[in-house]
């Protein structure tokens, strides 16, 4: 049995300069994509009205990262069901580092003081859900890269032939 230090290993050595640029390019973009709206990036679009916390920058930068990685994996062919958590994962962190106040849907829902006082709290959580989904998913990449590229040794007993006729 493989540990699943030696199957990342594999996979990560099969990255070639393709699967990085692609995971680069991911990643920046999927921190495009959600520090703007979020403001984490200052633009002249979007204002926060509540500060950015540590907690924030951490789940932004560590979806990046995750979806970046995820995004690489997609140069090598496997196939695998992880799409669906890969878009859950960013989702989950695009609504756990957004202001509690600025998301409509949570103020309609809980109203201005709910949203700071139910829904603030519990980003810390939904930040974490969503790195986990990430980290899933990019797991679940790897596991079946690994299953189509590298074939596991198996053991072949030796047979004598009998050479006497």
């Amino acid at each position: 049995m493989e540990s699943w230090r030696s199957r990342w290993k594999t996979v990560f050595q099969l990255f070639g300069i393709r699967s990085w640029l692609v995971a680069a390019i991911g990643g920046i973009v999927t921190l495009i994509l959600i520090g703007v709206p979020t403001a984490i990036i200052n633009n002249p679009f979007f204002f926060r009205q509540t500060p950015v916390r540590m907690q924030d920058y951490i789940i932004w930068v560590a979806t990046g990262l995750l979806t970046g990685l995820i995004a690489g994996t997609f140069t090598l062919s496997a196939k695998t069901n992880a799409s669906g958590r890969t878009v859950s994962g960013g989702f989950l962190s695009f609504l756990a580092v957004s202001c509690p106040i600025c998301n409509k849907l949570v103020v309609l829902l809980l109203g201005t003081s709910g949203a700071l006082a139910y829904f603030a709290p519990a980003q810390l959580y939904i930040g974490i859900a969503s790195l986990a989904l990430l980290g899933w998913a990019l797991h679940l990449r790897v596991r079946d890269i690994n299953r189509n590229y590298c074939v596991t040794p198996q053991l072949v007993e030796d047979t004598k032939v009998d050479t006497k006729t």
